[in-house]
């Protein structure tokens, strides 16, 4: 009897294990594939685990990944505390960027979008939930609390792909930011009214004794932040466990928080995050780059495994006319007339259309209405519950087809609509040059001859002024500072130069704008002026790609500029080609290749011309060798 325990626990075990090695595999993979085909990843994630749950139940009769089954074997219910912890973490993260300055920054449209478009959206989600897709009014009532939410997750990439900046754009920037966490204290406010009702306690006692708990949940979270702040500070934690510190007391955090109330702990670790966010602590950035990867990991893992958690059955109940009248609801309804009630007198006609339509839902909204759908059912299950929650069950497969409509129609939709209302960019990205000094300006000059926008930034007012006179799109600020974040349009340029004197700066302007870009996006120049490795100089790992090549730094591009060297450029044929190029030019730096489609690429180490066709180099070198004559295109810069 002893082996055959034995025999059944080491089967469950590699069960498990494989079960753990799947999900990473599928959603880190779909996450991965997503950015090289430039696709939603959250739709790749679900398809994920679409593909190995349900689908694969169709086609072999049962799911190659049964979480249920997997988690929530034998004794133990594992299932709905590791998605729990998850949307704890999750919370946390969003809370971490939620500055109270920024809904000052955001103007008033967001403000009012918050205060009065929240709870307008929330009490005509309720409606729709209810008449529209049949949900009790319990489950209505949460379930329109979470889709509020427009997560920063999926509406970044829509405004990098729709080419959206400006006044629009920021919009729906800071109403995903701001909405993120909102959505989910709705909802966590609506279950704990819904849960005194339900077991027929007094609700004017114990809706009291919520307020009180969700007071004390956020003095915990607030207590947790002030916590970490003051050790931190006070250089009580060495940075290497910094980062570990906070992963561990945001569960330390939730799990009192729960021992308090059930679902305070929500509130807690979103308080705990907001305060960290407002303490202007040094050091925070990459403690939230931390968080951000944690996130991704426990994003890509709870989407697989919500969605590998969904049967035939529940699917088939959920494709009826009732979800598509809520979701018709929902996206023609609801959301328009939130926003255009909300932000009445401070949009203009073509915003207030396009902000009305555009709201794709992400991981918040799934990972928070399956929680909460589980703790509806589990509720109505209990003897002494007074109510049987009918619409719970579709809560889950109900939040996934708004995910699915809203970033695929929206996504679809953003471009031509920006498009056709004048709010959108009709040129491509542009470059971000941080450094201004005689050479950058010039680069710059080039660069908008051949139709690529530059904009030159930096801190010196003085430095800006030849940029200025000559027409060039100029940011007068820091760029590392938390008001660039919300001042400088981020969707105008999809690459960045550090062009400064100072290495170290170049270096921190890289580091800085990779995550967002990608650090195949991220140049500066060469650390010394010589090809020799120098060892003080900044590792290759914390620094952007070098510009031109090693050994041409700072000081020698200002000396050769002095001396007479300028910028050119030259658009290739099949008469004159890169080798005839060479050939002519010997001495000349090659700077960039734009290739006919627009597409810009600096050169640099491992990244050599590739020539062709209708290729334009930019190229830097002796006025003599620049400005050889070759096609009627071909100009030097002046």
């Amino acid at each position: 009897m002893d082996q055959l325990n034995f025999a059944l626990a080491s089967a469950g075990s590699s069960e498990l294990i494989f079960a753990c090695a799947l999900i990473g595999a599928l959603g880190i993979g779909a996450q991965w594939v997503a950015w090289r085909i430039q696709a939603p990843a959250i739709v790749l994630m679900a398809l994920s685990g679409l593909a190995v749950g349900p689908l694969w139940t169709v086609v072999f009769g049962e799911p190659l990944l049964n979480p249920e089954k997997v988690f929530n074997g034998g004794s133990n219910e594992l299932l709905r505390p590791i998605v729990s912890l998850a949307v704890a973490v999750i919370l946390f993260e969003g809370g971490l960027v939620l500055k109270f300055e920024n809904l000052r920054d955001a103007g008033a449209a967001v403000r009012r979008m918050v205060f009065l478009g929240g709870p307008l959206a929330w009490a005509l989600g309720t409606f729709a939930a209810h008449y529209a897709a049949g949900l009790d009014w319990g489950s209505s009532v949460v379930f329109a609390g979470v889709l509020v939410v427009t997560g920063p997750t999926v509406i970044m990439p829509l405004l990098r792909q729709s080419k959206l900046g400006g006044r629009t754009g920021q919009f729906l920037k800071w109403e995903g930011i701001v909405n993120d966490p909102v959505g989910a204290l709705f909802a966590v406010a609506a279950f704990e009214i819904i849960r005194v009702a339900a077991t027929g306690e007094s609700i004017l006692g114990k809706g009291a004794m919520i307020i009180v708990a969700a007071a004390l949940g956020v003095g915990l979270g607030f207590a947790f932040g002030w916590a970490i702040v003051r050790a931190f500070r006070q250089g009580w934690t060495p940075e290497y466990l910094k980062a570990p510190i906070i992963f561990a007391s945001i569960i330390l955090c939730y799990a009192l928080a729960e021992m308090i109330e059930k679902e305070i702990g929500l509130v807690a670790v979103t308080a705990y995050g907001m305060t960290l966010a407002n303490s202007r602590l040094a050091g925070l950035a990459e403690l939230r780059k931390f968080k951000e990867d944690i996130a991704v990991l426990l994003v890509s893992g709870v989407f697989v495994i919500l969605t590998a958690n969904l049967t035939p059955d529940v699917i088939r109940r959920a494709l009826t006319w009732n979800t598509l009248a809520f979701l018709l609801a929902m996206l023609f309804i609801v959301r328009p007339l939130s926003v255009w009630i909300a932000t009445f007198g401070t949009l203009k006609r073509n915003e207030a259309i396009l902000l009305g339509w555009i709201a794709p839902r992400g991981i918040v909204a799934v990972a928070v209405s399956s929680l909460f759908a589980t703790l509806l059912e589990d509720l109505g299950r209990r003897g002494d519950s007074r109510f049987y929650f009918s619409g719970a069950e579709q809560i889950t497969p109900l939040a996934f087809a708004m995910v699915f409509v809203t970033v695929v129609l929206h996504g679809f939709t953003i471009g031509p609509l920006a498009r056709r209302l004048g709010l959108a960019r009709k040129e491509r990205p542009g470059v971000l040059l941080v450094g201004v000094n005689p050479w950058s300006i010039d680069l710059a000059k080039v660069l908008k001859d051949v139709g690529i926008e530059p904009i030159l930034a930096d801190n010196n007012w003085r430095r800006l002024r030849p940029a200025r006179e000559a027409g060039l799109n100029t940011f007068f600020g820091e760029v590392l500072s938390e008001e660039a974040e919300v001042r400088l349009d981020h969707a105008a340029f999809d690459q960045v130069v550090g062009l400064s004197a100072n290495e170290p700066y170049n270096a921190l302007v890289s580091g800085h704008f990779a995550p967002e870009l990608g650090r195949h996006r991220v140049y500066q120049l060469s650390a010394q002026d010589t090809e020799e490795e120098d060892p003080r100089a900044i590792g290759m790992g914390t620094r952007g790609r070098t510009l031109i090549r090693r050994g041409r730094g700072y000081d020698s591009l200002i000396r050769d500029h002095y001396r007479g060297w300028t910028f050119g450029k030259t658009k290739l044929t099949d008469e004159y080609d890169l080798e005839d190029y060479r050939k002519d030019r010997p001495k000349v730096d090659l700077i960039a290749e734009i290739r006919p489609d627009g597409t810009l690429t600096f050169l640099g180490p491992n990244r050599e011309a590739k020539g062709g066709e209708g290729v334009t180099l930019i190229s830097f070198g002796p006025a003599r060798e620049v400005e050889v004559a070759t096609e009627p295109e071909e100009i030097a810069a002046d």
